[in-house]
């Protein structure tokens, strides 16, 4: 079968489009055919060999999220059956043979049944972009109705899922992009107001959305650029959520002692079983009453990996970034 492999670390240029023999399942294991892949930037940091999560034995193929139909299923296996369409997020999977490949065998804990509603190529814009912002908006900032939530990024791939999460449940709608494009994105999908990205010289603009009181909430996709800015702007008793961050930043604490706002961090990667078997069932409910819709970006085959990847961490937010691997 074809695969994207790294036989050495390195930036975009490692990845290589190979031909290996095809992973076989075993006990409580689940063989995919795969139709989509979605590629996340936590992919870009593993091929360097310096992401501290994870420093993988080469050679190596990446990926955790994709779509496709189960070809076979190992003993054990329950709930699950060959011919199913599904949805792979192997993050904290044991087994994870990876998903830039037209196979993929992994834990049956990290595959759940696509909702018919969705088709195999938009449904790889979910997996970790979808559990995280439902992660993000009501495991750690409790969202509730009523409140103004600021998403930063809100045309990427977390934060268009997160913009219309928020809508489903009665929230004002705040999101960001550098561009134009990315700013009709936002409006696309419900959100009530779309700015540029908030700087000291723009955050007036913000301020008035919110009566100038700020928003309730803020999800975070670039803290290095924007935490210090988010402290000035948050609400009294707001929260900060911290979803990525590319580099250190020096803050002043005063801002968040002044409005007694708190600021959170999180990963998608250590949810207990009670809060993995929330997000699924959350973010399938939204997606059968078709409150979210997945926001497909830049699509690539598997013979164009280096190009996938750099378009994966140079682009400006516009859906994510996908392998299509076959036509559904």
């Amino acid at each position: 079968m074809k695969a994207v492999q790294i036989k050495k670390f390195g930036g975009p240029e490692v990845l290589e489009t190979v031909e290996i023999a095809e992973p076989t399942p075993s006990q409580n294991e689940v063989k995919v055919e795969i139709y989509a892949v979605g590629l996340n930037p936590s992919e870009a940091y593993t091929i360097t060999g310096t992401y501290g999560y994870k420093v993988p034995d080469l050679p190596y193929i990446p990926g955790y999220d994709a779509t496709g139909v189960i070809e076979e299923v190992g003993v054990g296996v329950e709930n699950l059956n060959k011919g199913d369409r599904v949805l792979v997020s192997a993050f904290s999977a044991n087994r994870n043979t990876g998903t830039y490949a037209e196979k993929i065998v992994v834990d049956a804990k990290n595959v759940f049944k696509l909702p018919d509603n969705i088709s195999l190529k938009n449904g790889a814009a979910l997996g970790i972009p979808a559990f995280t912002a439902y992660r993000a908006l009501f495991q750690k900032a409790k969202v509730k109705a009523g409140e103004t939530v600021l998403i930063h990024g809100g045309s990427g791939a977390v934060g268009s899922m997160a913009v219309q999460m928020a809508k489903a449940i009665g929230a004002i709608v705040i999101g960001t992009s550098s561009t134009d494009k990315g700013r009709k994105a936002i409006l696309d999908i419900g959100a009530d107001y779309a700015l540029n990205h908030i700087t000291e010289s723009t955050k007036e603009e913000l301020l008035k959305c919110t009566e100038d009181k700020g928003p309730d909430v803020i999800i975070e996709m670039l803290a290095n650029a924007n935490l210090e800015t988010d402290m000035q702007v948050i609400s009294k008793y707001g929260r900060i959520i911290v979803v990525g961050s590319r580099d250190t930043i020096e803050v002043n604490p005063r801002h968040l002692m002044t409005n007694e706002a708190i600021v959170t961090g999180m990963t998608f990667t250590y949810p207990t079983k009670d809060e993995m078997k929330e997000l699924h069932h959350g973010v399938t409910a939204l997606l059968k009453m078709g409150a979210i819709h997945p926001l497909i970006g830049d699509e690539f085959t598997l013979d164009e990996p280096v190009e996938a990847h750099k378009a994966l961490m140079e682009s400006s937010g516009n859906g994510r970034t996908v392998f299509v691997v076959k036509e559904e």
